[in-house]
């Protein structure tokens, strides 16, 4: 069996396209008709019946007379029905593929047009879909190494401000110390200035090397990783109460990491863009695996378009295999959902 070309100039070979179409027939219940056979079985019928009919009893005079013409007038209408029937059942299924052309979005796997319609049509939907189950495997795989890349920096950069910048910090405060203890009367408060500002810049230093990698979550474990991260916040003019199930199954450092990196994510869009007082982070287990709940009082979504956060957060859930989803809260605000099947991280 020799190969076939495609619509890109690639040599396809041909028991690939057999099997594909094979398996078109397979999803849409059998051996399919197509299109061109329904369209030519057609057009053959009606001319059959006019050759029946001129053949036959019935003839045309001329001039026509006024019931001959109605009976042609009628043959012809029932024929250009009968092949917009044709055409609308056959075309179908390419419409709704079309339709699901438009709403794919590999940020929300698993969505499939249904394969159905002719053979030609049905081989085309297969083929899509094929390539679609393809995508998003290089999506996933691709986002994955993106991902682990991210937090390979992370870490270096958590490093090099603590281990650099803060140890610099530390240097300046010791030395402003000094500087304090010999400074004349009508100096020490600007020092003293001096030192409460190395001080915080220190403390905000190190806040932001705890977010960008949370030592916490590799020490203590991703609960006591949800508290610190709820406190933090709080520390920041956010209300975050914090509600963890004791009775959680094991997951994976991965899953661990998604988790704390969506929650982090939830409570950073939730300060910076909703206008909320409160927010609540809950971890719990559900039937079949862990959900991830973090939920505020703010003005909700509205019509924005989603950004990178949550885009990010989506990307970090393929990546375990999680469901993902931003929706209204209960009166106000937003419930970002993160669920994590269980069944597939125990192995």
């Amino acid at each position: 069996m020799g190969d076939v070309t495609d619509i890109r100039g690639r040599r396809v070979p041909a028991k690939l396209v057999a099997e594909t179409s094979c398996a078109a027939e397979e999803r849409s219940g059998g051996p399919a008709v197509s299109l061109f056979w329904r369209i030519f079985s057609l057009n053959a019928a009606g001319l059959l019946v006019a050759a029946a009919l001129l053949l036959g009893p019935v003839t045309v005079s001329t001039p026509v007379r006024q019931g001959e013409a109605v009976v042609v007038l009628a043959g012809l209408v029932l024929l250009l029905v009968a092949n917009a029937v044709v055409l609308r059942v056959g075309l179908a299924p390419l419409q709704r593929l079309g339709q699901a052309m438009a709403a794919a979005d590999l940020l929300r796997p698993g969505v499939r047009a249904p394969v159905s319609g002719p053979a030609e049509t049905a081989a085309l939907i297969t083929t899509y879909n094929t390539m679609l189950d393809r995508l998003e495997a290089e999506r996933a795989t691709g986002a994955a190494h993106a991902l682990s890349a991210q937090e390979r920096e992370r870490h270096r950069i958590a490093r090099e401000l603590h281990d650099e910048v803060g140890q610099t910090l530390t240097a300046v405060l010791l030395q402003l110390k000094r500087v304090a203890d010999r400074a004349p009367k009508e100096l020490r408060e600007e020092v003293g200035q001096a030192q409460e500002a190395t001080r915080a810049g220190l403390d905000e230093i190190r806040r932001i090397a705890r977010r960008l990698r949370p030592g916490v979550l590799e020490e203590l474990g991703l609960p006591s990783a949800l508290r610190s991260l709820a406190a933090e916040f709080t520390t920041h003019g956010l209300t975050v109460r914090h509600h963890l199930g004791g009775d959680l199954p094991p997951l994976t450092e991965e899953s661990e990491l998604v988790v704390y990196r969506v929650a982090q994510e939830g409570l950073t869009n939730t300060a910076r863009h909703s206008a909320a007082d409160r927010a609540e982070v809950r971890l719990q287990p559900v039937d079949g695996g862990v959900e991830l709940l973090v939920r505020d009082n703010g003005r909700g979504l509205g019509t924005a378009a989603e950004g990178a956060g949550i885009q990010g957060m989506r990307e970090r859930a393929l990546l375990v295999g999680a469901a993902f989803s931003v929706e209204p809260g209960p009166g106000r605000g937003t419930d970002v959902r993160l669920r994590i099947p269980v069944a597939a991280e125990v192995r």
